[in-house]
C-alpha cells in the first residue's frame, strides 16, 4: 500500500508536465516570430489586421529584406475555428508565395 502512493503521486507530475508541455504546442511544430522583430511595413499590416484576428488565427511572415516589398511575405488565415489548422494554413500561404519570390529566410508564425 505504501507504493501505490509514489506511484500516482509520480504518475499525477508526468500527467501534469504533459498538459504544461502542451501550451507550449500551441503553434505546432512552427518557429515563430515576435511581431516587434517584424519589418514596419509587415508590423503596420499586423496591427491593421489584428482587430480581426481571434484566438485561433494565425499570420506568417518571411523575408529577406526589411525594406524591399518584393522580398518580404506576410499571409494569415484569419477566419478558421481550429488553432492549429489556422498555423498550418498560414504556414503553407507563406511557403508557397516565399517559394515563388525566391526569399531565403523560412517562414514563421507571428506571435505578440
Amino acid at each position: 500500500m505504501t507504493n501505490q502512493k509514489p506511484l500516482t503521486f509520480r504518475l499525477g507530475c508526468v500527467l501534469f508536465a504533459g498538459l504544461l508541455s502542451l501550451s507550449a504546442l500551441a503553434h505546432g511544430p512552427y518557429p515563430t516570430i515576435h511581431s516587434r522583430e517584424l519589418p514596419d511595413a509587415l508590423r503596420m499590416n499586423w496591427v491593421n489586421l489584428k482587430p480581426e484576428m481571434t484566438e485561433n488565427s494565425h499570420c506568417a511572415t518571411a523575408f529577406d529584406s526589411s525594406t524591399e516589398g518584393n522580398r518580404m511575405v506576410f499571409k494569415c488565415s484569419i477566419y478558421i475555428k481550429m488553432a492549429h489548422e489556422g498555423a498550418r494554413r498560414a504556414m503553407r500561404y507563406c511557403e508557397e508565395l516565399r517559394a515563388e519570390r525566391h526569399i531565403k529566410m523560412p517562414c514563421k508564425l507571428i506571435e505578440d
